[in-house]
Formats: structure tokens, C-alpha cells, sequence
């Protein structure tokens, strides 16, 4: 699993900002907009594609992308859409895409022209959608996929589990019918936008009272704001078991 970004919708630094984190030259502190890559059994599955999906990719260095899972609909996490038609050409294939159904609706709302049935764009993005929710277990590229429905203000949004891994961004609260499926979790990533209460974000206080009821082995965060701190700074502060993440973060799930 590699965290391609770990970043709110402004990414860190924040245009025209002269915070002591946004002005860091230490590149921990440096935050593109959230999302993640899972590397499995010689397979590329993205989570989410947002406006430094490209860059991302170009980061990471990989030519095959398998397919991609999104969280929600909201711009930091799909408006990138657009950039999978490199794999389009070089893969010979339309790329997968796993939504909801509310994202689903706003993808054709956004990208019309990627849906066109008639006269349609040559060398347009091609994807194929595949419809999900959080009732129902889902497999991609032979690896099983729990969605967990999070609430992230009055947004459903989807977080999901793969073995004892479990990926939770934009997150603010969670059912408990949903928080029984993040039982046994070895490894967490989950959001913290900083320190202050938030309508639709856990701040990093709450996320730490959840890390504490889920009880995983280890969690790292994302989904920060330059509100966060340095990240030298809070990390010193943080339990043992619990790390900021950072952009192409590495690490083992199993």
C-alpha cells in the first residue's frame, strides 16, 4: 500500500500561505490531495483519482493501472478522471471504476463527454462502471473488497477493507452496524484534518478515541490540512501504535 497523497482539497502547501507548514521545506509536510495505491498479486488498484492523479502516477512509476476504487464524489477525489486514458491506450482496455451510485450520477454529470454514446470524442477517457454499495462484498482483480459505509458530514462515503487492512478517509462518524466490519484490523489508515471540531471531519482527537475503540495494530493518518502542524512536531506527540502519514508512504498490509 503506498499513500499517493495525504492532503485535504487545497493539498498542503495551501496557495498564498505563509504558515510555518505550508513554508516547511521538509517534504513530510508537503500534502497532495488524498488518495492511495494497493499493489497486489502483480496488480494496480487505485483508491480514489483527484486533481494530482496524474502526478501521482507519474510518482509511483508504474505503466498498468488495474482499476479504480473511488470513496465519494466530492472534486479532491475524482476530478482526475479524466487522466486514466494513458492506461486507456498503453493497456489496450477501458479502465474499471468501482462507485456507488450517487457517484456514479456525478461522474456522468462531470465528464459527459466520457459517456457520450453518440459522436463521441475520439481519444476520450474509456472507463467501465461498476456499480457498489456498502451492503454488499465486492471483488477486484481476485482481491475480496468489504465497503464500510462513513459518514462524512450527511455524505455517505465509502471506506473499504481488504483482508486486515482497512482504507477510512473523510470520515466523521460510523454506524455501528458499519464499525463491526473494522473488527481485528491489523493495519488503518484513516483521516484527521487537524485539531479544531469539524462538521464533516474527525479532527485528530476524535480519530485517536476511534483508533482506540478499533484497536488496530498500527494506524497511520491522511487526509490532513496545514492546520495539522509539522509534521516532526505532532508526530512526537502521537501513541506509539499511531503515525502521520506522508506522500509515498510504503508499508505492508496483509
Amino acid at each position: 500500500m503506498t499513500l499517493l497523497g495525504t492532503g485535504t482539497s487545497q493539498g498542503v502547501p495551501v496557495i498564498g500561505c505563509d504558515c510555518a507548514v505550508c513554508q516547511s521545506a521538509d517534504p513530510k509536510d508537503k500534502r497532495l490531495r488524498t488518495a492511495a495505491l494497493l499493489q497486489v498479486g502483480g496488480k494496480n488498484i487505485a483508491i480514489d483519482c483527484g486533481p494530482d492523479f496524474r502526478a501521482q502516477m507519474l510518482r509511483t512509476g508504474i505503466d498498468r493501472l488495474d482499476a479504480i476504487l473511488i470513496t465519494h464524489q466530492h472534486n479532491d477525489h475524482i476530478i482526475g478522471l479524466d487522466d486514466v486514458r494513458p492506461f486507456n491506450f498503453r493497456n489496450n482496455m477501458d479502465m474499471p471504476v468501482y462507485c456507488t451510485a450517487p457517484v456514479e450520477t456525478e461522474l456522468k454529470q462531470r465528464f459527459a463527454y466520457i459517456f457520450e454514446s453518440q459522436n463521441r470524442y475520439p481519444g476520450a477517457p474509456q472507463v467501465q462502471i461498476h456499480r457498489i454499495s456498502k451492503s454488499q462484498p465486492f471483488e477486484v482483480e481476485g482481491q475480496q473488497v468489504i465497503p464500510i459505509e462513513l459518514m462524512h458530514g450527511r455524505m455517505p462515503v465509502l471506506g473499504f477493507r481488504f483482508g486486515n487492512f482497512a482504507y477510512l478517509t473523510d470520515v466523521r462518524t460510523i454506524a455501528k452496524e458499519e464499525l463491526a466490519k473494522l473488527n481485528g484490523l491489523d493495519t488503518l489508515v484513516l483521516s484527521a484534518l487537524h485539531h479544531s471540531e469539524h462538521h464533516s471531519h474527525l479532527n485528530l482527537e476524535q480519530a485517536l478515541k476511534l483508533v482506540q475503540q478499533l484497536a488496530p495494530g498500527r494506524t497511520f493518518l491522511t487526509h490532513m490540512s496545514h492546520r495539522m502542524g509539522l509534521h516532526q512536531q505532532v508526530s512526537r506527540k502521537l501513541p506509539e501504535n499511531v503515525a502521520l502519514g506522508y506522500d509515498g508512504l510504503t508499508f505492508t498490509v496483509d
